[in-house]
C-alpha cells in the first residue's frame, strides 16, 4: 500500500497573535488548528518548545526537557481560576498585545510574575484533584523536573548569569549546597514545577484539540543542547568539559562556499563513547520526553548523528574543526530497541555524504527538500520535485529561508529566476511565484509537504522568521488577527484535493460506495469535528 500523502504548515508557537506579547497556547492557537482543518491540513510543525535563553532562539534552550513558560497562556489560566481575570484584563505597562511583532524582553519581566503568581495561588488552593495531576505530573518526570527547578531557581537567584558564574559550591552541584537551597527555597521550587505543570496541561489539551481533528504535530529537536543549560549543569560528565567544567572542543559546521571560515555555534559536544557504554540513556529520557509532546520528530542538523565538526573551544572560528565519527547507528538502534518504528524526519541539509545518506536510509527516515534550493545550477536539481522520492518531506522554505515571495523579490539571482520560469513555466506577478511553489511542492511524488504559514499568506521579507547568522531581529514574527482569511484555507483545501492530500482514501476493491472510508471523507469535507 503506498504511504498516506499529507500536508501540513509550518508556524512555531510565538508566531501566534496571543494576549501577552509572544504567541501562546491560548485561543489563537486553536483557531489556527481550526484554520489547518478547514484546508486539509494534516500536520502541524512547530520549533522546539523550549525555554530559551539570551536572544529567544528556541535553539538556544536552557533545558531540552523543560517547556518555555512564556508559551502558557494566561487567559486559561484565568479561565481555569488560578489567577484574577482582572489581573490580565489589563496588562502591565509595556506588554504589548495580540499586535505586533514578538516582545521577549517585555513579554519575560511582565507576564513571567503573573504565572508564577498563578503558580502560587495553585499551591495555595488545588482541588484534591489537581493536586493528584499534579503529583503525577511530577512522578512522570522526576529524571529532570526537580534538576531543572533548582537550576531556574539558582540562575534567578545570581542574576541570570551562566551556571559556571555560580558560586564553586552551586556550579559543581555540592550535595550540602543543594540540600540547603531546598530546605530553604522549599516553596519557590514548588513554583517552577507548576510552571512546568501549567505549561503539559495546556499544551497537552491543544494537541488533544488537534488529534480530534486529525492533525499530527511534528516537533523539532536540537541535537547539541547549550552550554549554559540545566542539561549540561546537571550532566557535566557526558559532555567534554576539562577540570574547571569549561568546554573542550564544541560544535559547528566547517568552511564552504558560504563562509570561509564556517560556523561555531558553541555548544558542547558529546562524550559519545560514555552515553553509548551507558546504554544512551540519556538519549532515551530525551526522546521519551518528547515523544510526550509531539507525534513525529524533525532531528535537527542530523548530519552530525554519522559525524560531527569538532572545533578546540578557544579557536574563535570553525576552520581548524576536524570530523569525528559519532554511533548514530547504535543510538537509533537503541531509540529503536525502546520506542519501536522512530517517527523522525532527517533535517538532512547542506553537504551530505554518502555515509549519512546511508545512516538516514537504513532506519527508513524521510529526508528534507526545499525547493527555494532547486534553481541556482545543476548541483541543486536534487531539491527539485522529479528528483524527490516517496519517502521526502518537501518545504517551499523553512523558519531558517526567506519567505517565498521574499526571496523571489530580493534574494533570486537572475539565473534561479530564469530557472524557475522554465521550471515552473509562465509566471506574470510575484504572488504566482508564490501559488506556483506551493503547487508544485503539494504535486510531487513527496509523501509530506510543508509550508511556512508566511508563504499561504503570500508575505514578503517582513514575515521572515530566522536569519542565520545575523545577532539581531530573529524569531520575532507574529501574524494578525485578520489574516487567516477562509478563502485562503479555501485555496489551500482545493490543492489538497487535487494532489490527492486531503485524507481522502479509495475505497477498497470489492467495497460499496459509501461504506466507512466515504463517511469519513464525508466528515472531513464538512469539517466535522467528529
Amino acid at each position: 500500500m503506498s504511504p498516506e500523502r499529507i500536508s501540513g504548515v509550518l508556524l512555531h508557537v510565538t508566531s501566534l497573535p496571543s494576549l501577552g506579547g509572544v504567541g501562546d497556547f491560548g485561543p489563537a492557537a486553536y483557531g489556527f488548528v481550526d484554520f489547518l482543518a478547514s484546508a486539509k491540513q494534516r500536520l502541524w510543525q512547530v520549533l522546539p518548545l523550549s525555554p530559551t535563553g539570551y536572544g529567544s532562539s528556541p535553539y538556544s534552550a536552557l533545558s531540552a526537557f523543560a517547556g518555555n513558560p512564556l508559551l502558557i497562556s494566561l487567559e486559561f489560566l484565568a479561565r481555569d481560576g488560578w489567577i484574577a481575570r482582572d489581573r490580565i484584563d489589563h496588562l502591565p505597562e509595556g506588554l504589548p498585545g495580540h499586535e505586533g511583532p514578538c516582545d521577549f524582553g517585555a513579554a519575560f519581566e511582565k507576564k513571567i510574575p503573573l504565572i508564577e503568581e498563578a503558580a502560587a495561588n495553585f499551591l495555595d488552593n488545588a482541588s484534591q484533584e489537581d493536586r493528584l495531576r499534579f503529583q503525577r505530573f511530577c512522578q512522570d518526570n522526576v529524571s529532570w523536573l526537580t534538576d531543572y527547578a533548582i537550576y531556574s531557581v539558582l540562575r534567578r537567584r545570581f542574576d541570570y548569569m551562566s551556571w559556571n558564574e555560580w558560586p564553586a559550591e552551586f556550579a559543581r552541584r555540592q550535595s550540602d549546597a543543594l540540600t540547603s537551597l531546598m530546605n530553604d527555597s522549599g516553596r519557590d521550587l514548588a513554583i517552577e514545577q507548576v510552571v512546568q505543570f501549567f505549561f503539559t496541561e495546556q499544551w497537552s489539551a491543544l494537541r488533544a484539540y488537534c488529534a480530534d481533528r486529525k492533525i499530527r504535530i511534528l516537533g523539532d529537536v536540537a541535537i547539541f543542547v547549550s552550554y549554559d543549560s540545566a542539561d549540561v549543569w546537571t550532566h557535566p560528565e557526558i559532555f567534554e568539559l576539562d577540570e574547571e567544567l569549561h568546554p573542550i572542543r564544541v560544535s559547528g559546521v566547517p568552511p564552504d562556499y558560504f563562509s570561509a571560515t564556517g560556523q561555531r555555534w558553541g555548544n558542547p559536544l558529546y562524550k559519545w563513547a560514555l552515553l553509548q557504554e551507558n546504554g544512551f540513556d540519556w538519549w532515551v529520557a530525551r526522546i521519551r520526553r518528547a515523544l510526550t509532546l509531539y507525534d513525529q520528530i524533525r532531528l535537527d542538523h542530523f548530519r552530525g548523528f554519522e559525524a560531527y565538526w569538532s572545533i578546540p573551544a578557544d579557536d574563535p572560528t570553525a576552520v581548524n574543526g576536524q570530523w569525528i565519527k559519532a554511533p548514530g547507528h547504535a543510538l537509533f538502534n537503541r531509540l529503536k530497541e525502546i520506542f519501536g518504528e522512530l517517527p523522525f524526519i532527517a533535517e538532512d541539509l547542506g553537504l551530505i555524504t554518502k555515509e549519512v545518506d546511508e545512516l538516514r536510509e537504513y532506519f527508513g527516515m524521510p529526508g528534507m527538500r526545499i525547493l527555494q534550493f532547486g534553481f541556482a545550477d545543476r548541483g541543486g536539481h536534487l531539491y527539485l520535485p522529479h528528483r524527490y522520492v516517496e519517502n521526502t518531506v518537501v518545504y517551499t522554505g523553512t523558519h531558517d529561508n526567506n519567505t517565498t515571495l521574499g526571496w523571489w523579490r530580493n534574494d533570486a539571482t537572475e539565473v534561479e529566476r530564469t530557472n524557475l520560469q522554465t521550471y515552473l513555466h509562465r509566471i506574470d506577478t510575484d504572488t504566482d511565484v508564490v501559488s506556483a511553489m506551493i503547487k508544485a511542492a503539494a504535486g510531487s511524488v513527496a509523501t509530506t509537504c510543508i509550508f511556512p504559514l508566511q508563504d499561504i499568506l503570500c508575505l514578503g521579507s517582513e514575515g521572515r522568521m530566522n536569519t542565520p547568522a545575523a545577532a539581531t531581529g530573529n524569531w520575532t514574527w507574529r501574524f494578525t488577527l485578520d489574516a487567516l482569511h477562509p478563502e485562503a484555507a479555501t485555496k489551500l483545501a482545493a490543492i489538497m484535493e487535487m494532489t490527492d492530500r486531503d485524507g481522502y482514501q479509495k475505497p477498497i476493491e470489492g467495497q460499496a460506495a459509501g461504506g466507512p472510508t466515504d463517511e469519513a471523507y464525508l466528515r472531513v469535507r464538512e469539517g466535522s469535528q467528529a
